[in-house]
């Protein structure tokens, strides 16, 4: 059972090839964190292996792992991105994308065959990379005077929350990832420190 304050993501690419009488399935794993990430890495295995049969693919996105998707590409239904996002979810992988390039070897593999060489591929390749565990990070928005500025970074240091972007004008702004295990200590803290505003960001 996961814990619901972390979660487990990759944060390295790496490629692993499987054959089966004559067909080659070529694996290319990614960490991705948005859709425009996986359309990027899409057209980029494209590119390289242009007179591949089928680009199929699963992927798992979001801390919450509710995003995902699954393609088989021109292969018979269920036979190629069910078996990939398979091995992404026994992993417990989430922001995570596997592609898996064919090469037609001109013998039909049927259906057992095909799940069996994509579901391999997408294990081979996922073996290769270092699981990363994770804080579930919370969005919110902090504004105050700059003379609070050390009280503010002296909590952000203790929390271990993530600076994400900041802004320094007649008051400071700044965008804060708090780890969901501490939101609640964090948040009433801050709001200890005189004239300092704080707001949950919406869930893009």
């Amino acid at each position: 059972m996961q814990d619901s304050n972390f979660y487990n993501c990759i944060e390295n690419k790496a490629t692993a090839e499987f054959t089966d009488r004559g067909s080659r399935f070529i694996a290319y794993a990614y960490p991705v964190a948005s859709i425009d990430t996986f359309n990027a890495c899409l057209a980029e295995v494209k590119k390289m292996h242009p007179k591949a049969s089928h680009y199929c693919f699963a992927y798992r996105i979001g801390h919450d792992g509710i995003t995902y998707r699954v393609t088989d590409a021109g292969e018979p239904s269920g036979t190629a991105g069910r078996p990939i996002l398979g091995q992404i979810d026994a992993h417990q992988l989430t922001n995570t994308l596997v592609i898996v390039v064919r090469y037609f070897g001109g013998t039909l593999l049927g259906v057992p065959g095909l799940i069996h060489a994509y579901k391999s591929t997408a294990s081979m390749v996922l073996q290769l990379i270092p699981t990363v565990k994770k804080k579930i990070e919370i969005s919110y928005e902090i504004q105050f005077d700059y003379t609070v500025m050390n009280e503010v970074m002296t909590l952000i240091k203790k929390y271990e929350c993530r600076v994400v972007q900041q802004e320094q004008q007649l008051f400071s702004v700044i965008e804060l990832g708090i780890p969901k295990i501490v939101e609640q200590e964090v948040v009433e803290k801050m709001k200890e420190i005189r004239g300092l505003d704080i707001k949950k960001k919406a869930i893009q």
